[in-house]
């Protein structure tokens, strides 16, 4: 009986054809590739080569006085305390020790590039959410889906569209990490007193004006908080991007797990995690100094 009654849901589940999700996938892709090509191609040529040349430039600079010039600008934002410098002269001086000067440089540029791009990107729509109920009710379910998905599967459109390399990397990296920038941007925006934007309205202000000298000043903290979130994304991403060709640290990490080379893995993984103190703490000092 029970045997039975199991074949009969299975031959309901059954009757239903296949429905062919992956091949429609692959043509919607490829359609998407083909009518959107004179978009596709010149990003892929020109700021992959803005990036190679950023690379370049920054590879040639010499290494000891990038480490004086971000020690003392760690001095400065950490109030004349020694702490942060000290650590990043230790921790820069380790990474070009242990051979990593480089792939730091690359990952460096990916994580900067990929941050003013999101920033870019994320700061608008933000506004435009704070601004518009009806944005707000479309743009939410986008960015669930954004925060939701796995981040390897951004891998996939990424490589489709630009192939392997920095571009692609760039281009995962922006998707994944845009949300927090966009949600924060919005909600500090909205939580700004209605005192001050009746002030401002009474004042006579124009809406730019209201904007950008009331409420995007009393949102600073909010929004930057926002950044620092997407900035620490980017940075994750950027190691997971070197799956599909994006060079700096994280290409070491892949390497090193693909040949079981657990010291070289452990080097470049604790070089990310001294670059990703160094960062987390230069955009929460934006926040320190107004609040100091």
């Amino acid at each position: 009986m029970l045997n039975n009654l199991l074949n009969f849901f299975h031959n309901i589940l059954d009757f239903v054809p296949r429905i062919p999700l992956s091949e429609g996938a692959n043509a919607f892709i490829d359609g998407i590739k083909d009518i959107f090509s004179f978009i596709f191609n010149p990003i892929r040529t020109y700021l992959g080569a803005f990036m190679s040349w950023s690379i370049d430039v920054l590879s040639a600079v010499p290494p000891i006085f990038f480490i004086i010039l971000i020690a003392l600008y760690a001095f400065y934002i950490s109030g004349k305390k020694f702490g942060l410098a000290a650590f990043s002269i230790v921790g820069l001086w380790l990474i070009y020790n242990q051979g990593l000067w480089v792939p730091l440089t690359q990952t460096f540029t990916l994580v900067l590039v990929s941050s003013i791009l999101a920033v870019l990107i994320g700061v608008p729509f933000g506004i435009l959410m704070s601004k518009s109920n009806l944005a707000e009710t479309i743009m939410k379910p986008v960015l669930d889906f954004m925060q939701t998905m796995p981040a390897f599967v951004y891998l996939i459109p990424a490589a489709a569209f630009f192939g392997i390399g920095l571009v692609p990397g760039v281009f995962a990296s922006l998707i994944f990490a845009v949300p927090p920038t966009v949600r924060l941007t919005n909600l500090g925006i909205r939580q700004v007193s209605t005192e001050l934007v009746e002030a401002a309205d009474a004042f006579g202000s124009t809406g730019p004006q209201k904007l950008f000298k009331v409420e995007l000043p009393m949102a600073k903290a909010t929004i930057m908080a926002g950044i620092n979130q997407t900035v620490m994304l980017v940075l994750s991403m950027v190691v997971i991007a070197s799956m599909i060709g994006a060079p700096g640290l994280g290409r070491q990490v892949v390497s090193a797990l693909q040949g079981a080379n657990v010291g070289s893995g452990f080097v470049a993984g604790l070089s990310i995690v001294i670059l990703a103190i160094i960062i987390d703490r230069f955009t929460q000092s934006f926040n320190v100094k107004k609040r100091g």
